[in-house]
């Protein structure tokens, strides 16, 4: 009896340092899980990923902010976590989050009167022309297509989409094959050609009537981060000054490369053009990588942006076979000009 009593005072100190040594491990590993939110966190406020390789990371800051909020949630859950000096700063990392992620996910689109004019446009990066060009024509078809803009569309690309019929449909075309992108429409188009500015290719543009109107369309394709970071950066930089010359009336649809959390995208957007999806609530959409089996799209890089002439309606994104993005449309009305 008596070795049996002196056992129990000798295993509670046990249990409580075995106690203490496991709630030290576990807020180790919150700390751990912590540390990608609150370095992506940073990269963004301070905008480090123009022009370096942090452009590829900060790329899935909304799913480090996801960590965020499961880690406070185990810190509130487990009571063996539990520290307050802990929860107010993850908390606090959590807010910082959400403020920069909240007003994507919140419509603030102006109102559209009756009647207005729309324009249905859409962008496709057609893989080197791997996209299926049946699929192609079938989206122009069944969503009324005003304008497709087509990115990585070689001269075989171009002769398949033929083949299949898009040009009844399109019959008018700026087609730049040797500069990557290329420009079909509904309406005839004006002021087509590449632009002269600083990118790694040149940029098609064109000017399409709408409602009376003239606007101006900008066929996109950058350059991408993970092979030069400079050069993508002075892409978004060139589009940037080109979204400053252009009027209200003004699209930029394509493969920017770009998430609306990469320091060039939100410049370029302060330019004067609005993120489609962001403007309706939908800014975590996903376009890339698309069309592999066990990887389902992670990054929104293809966007539609418009000027202030302009008002985004609708915005959804559709998968086609044999390319790697998937294809955004957008319905854009286009109210009265304000006196």
């Amino acid at each position: 009896m008596t070795g049996t009593a002196t056992d129990v005072p000798r295993a509670a100190p046990r249990r409580r340092a075995l106690g203490r040594r496991g709630r030290a491990w576990g807020l180790l590993g919150c700390g751990v899980v912590l540390a990608a939110p609150a370095a992506l966190l940073a990269v963004r406020l301070a905008g480090l990923d123009a022009g370096t390789p942090l452009a590829m990371p900060v790329a899935l800051f909304p799913y480090s902010s996801v960590l965020a909020v499961l880690v406070l949630g185990v810190l509130v859950a487990v009571p063996a976590l539990r520290s307050r000096r802990a929860v107010v700063v993850v908390a606090a990392l959590v807010v910082a989050h959400l403020t920069l992620l909240a007003p994507r996910f919140v419509p603030g689109g102006r109102d559209v009167p009756p009647g207005a004019v729309e324009l249905r446009v859409a962008t496709v990066n057609a893989h080197g022309g791997g996209a299926d060009p049946r699929a192609v024509v079938e989206l122009v078809r069944t969503e009324r297509i005003d304008v497709l803009t087509v990115a990585q569309l070689p001269s075989e690309g171009v002769e398949a989409l033929a083949r299949a019929g898009l040009g009844a449909l399109m019959p008018y075309q700026e087609l730049r094959p040797e500069y990557d992108s290329s420009i079909y429409s509904r309406r005839p188009l004006s002021h087509a050609g590449p632009t002269r500015i600083d990118t790694a290719w040149p940029q098609t543009t064109a000017e399409v009537a709408v409602g009376g109107r003239a606007v101006r369309l900008v066929a996109v394709h950058t350059y991408y981060p993970l092979g030069d970071p400079g050069r993508w950066t002075r892409d978004m930089a060139a589009l940037t000054s080109l979204a400053r010359r252009s009027g209200p009336d003004t699209v930029f649809l394509g493969d920017f490369n770009a998430s609306l959390d990469h320091a060039p995208m939100r410049g370029l957007l302060a330019a004067g053009l609005t993120d489609t999806h962001a403007e309706l609530g939908r800014g975590w959409a996903r376009t890339w990588p698309a069309g592999h089996a066990f990887v389902p799209p992670l990054i929104h890089l293809d966007h539609v942006l418009h000027g202030s002439g302009l008002v985004g309606t609708s915005v959804g994104e559709h998968t086609l076979p044999g390319t790697d993005h998937r294809a955004v449309v957008a319905v854009l009305a286009l109210p009265p000009a304000e006196d």
